[in-house]
């Protein structure tokens, strides 16, 4: 089982999508990641671009995540969301512009994923316990094609502690560690050969409590007579990717593992016990990395899946290349 959601920019009410009907994915990806948060922090004083610029309509920012205050995982990328595309010419001055800081000097780059979401990803997971801020002074800022910043905006978040899951198809289980400790060994099913679950590494994008999952609504039936129908509610979801991944318990498999060998539509199925234990250890940006799946590795803007390009791609999509981390 599993959700898919819109498109991040237009997505600003977390609850609302959250009780938004959701399903197991069995369709590709779906573009553009999650949002928790409305681009907040510091205003301009002024609403006008800079009187040494021509005028024009305002540059802003639909989203930026993590939301403030938070704490997440190693694997959190900073995900900047514009509310119209910025041209390739103006990206590597609006890249210098979102000047990313940390309490100790971290090497990484901006990303372009189309032209309105920018990530910004350490080139290897945070350090835990880094303190970082995002300030995105883009007052004046030219978007490439005829607008200006008219804000600036800043979010400060905190890394957590080092929580990884790792999840082998074949093997039927999950290994979860924190801060490079082994904690637990799960018993999983994933996904099966029609619907096979993404491999590659995932940084958590949210998890609620309970997830109202429909096959119909990613695509796979909409005929209640089908085999492959579903319309449920289910407990303990830890949300992976935009086109519908999920780890979390299922009515129609209970007892996960290689004994039954029941495969999913694409998600990650615990029993209930093990599904409401992983779902207090994780929070969002701890990375969940699955291997042993056909499917090939989710495409790093279906959700958060930024680690699933190596370096030199990663580099290849940014306009100002690598960077270390201003001192905070």
């Amino acid at each position: 089982m599993g959700r898919r959601k819109g498109s991040i920019g237009i997505a600003l009410v977390t609850v609302a999508m959250l009780a938004a009907t959701s399903a197991c994915g069995g369709a590709g990806s779906s573009k553009a990641g999650a949002d928790d948060g409305k681009a907040g922090g510091k205003a301009g004083a002024s609403a006008s671009p800079s009187p040494t610029k021509p005028a024009g309509p305002p540059m802003l920012l639909d989203t930026i995540t993590p939301q403030t205050g938070t704490t997440v995982g190693v694997a959190m990328p900073i995900s900047v969301i514009f509310t119209n595309p910025v041209a390739a010419k103006a990206r590597a001055t609006v890249e210098k512009h979102m000047k990313v800081s940390a309490s100790q000097p971290v090497a990484g780059a901006w990303h372009w994923m189309g032209d309105r979401r920018a990530d910004w990803r350490p080139k290897t997971y945070w350090p835990s316990g880094t303190k970082v801020k995002i300030d995105a002074d883009l007052k004046g800022v030219s978007n490439g094609n005829g607008r200006y910043g008219v804000h600036g905006y800043t979010h400060t978040f905190t890394i957590g502690d080092d929580v990884r899951a790792d999840v082998s198809v074949t093997g039927h289980t999950m290994k979860v560690t924190r801060n490079g400790k082994l904690v637990r060994t799960l018993s999983i099913n994933a996904g099966s050969a029609q619907y096979p679950t993404w491999d590659g590494t995932m940084a958590v994008i949210d998890k609620q409590e309970k997830v109202h999952m429909t096959s119909c609504s990613v695509g796979i039936s909409c005929d209640k007579g089908s085999p492959n129908f579903y319309d449920l509610t289910l407990p303990w979801d830890i949300h992976l990717t935009q086109s519908g991944t999920y780890v979390h318990y299922s009515t129609g498999d209970p007892n996960p593992g290689s004994g039954s060998a029941r495969g999913s539509h694409g998600c990650v199925h615990l029993s209930m016990s093990d599904a409401k234990w992983f779902y207090g250890q994780v929070k969002q940006g701890d990375p969940v990395t699955v291997t042993g799946s056909p499917r090939g590795k989710a495409a790093a803007d279906n959700g958060y899946a930024a680690f699933n390009l190596s370096w030199s791609q990663w580099l290849a999509g940014s306009a100002a290349g690598e960077q270390t981390t201003a001192q905070l």
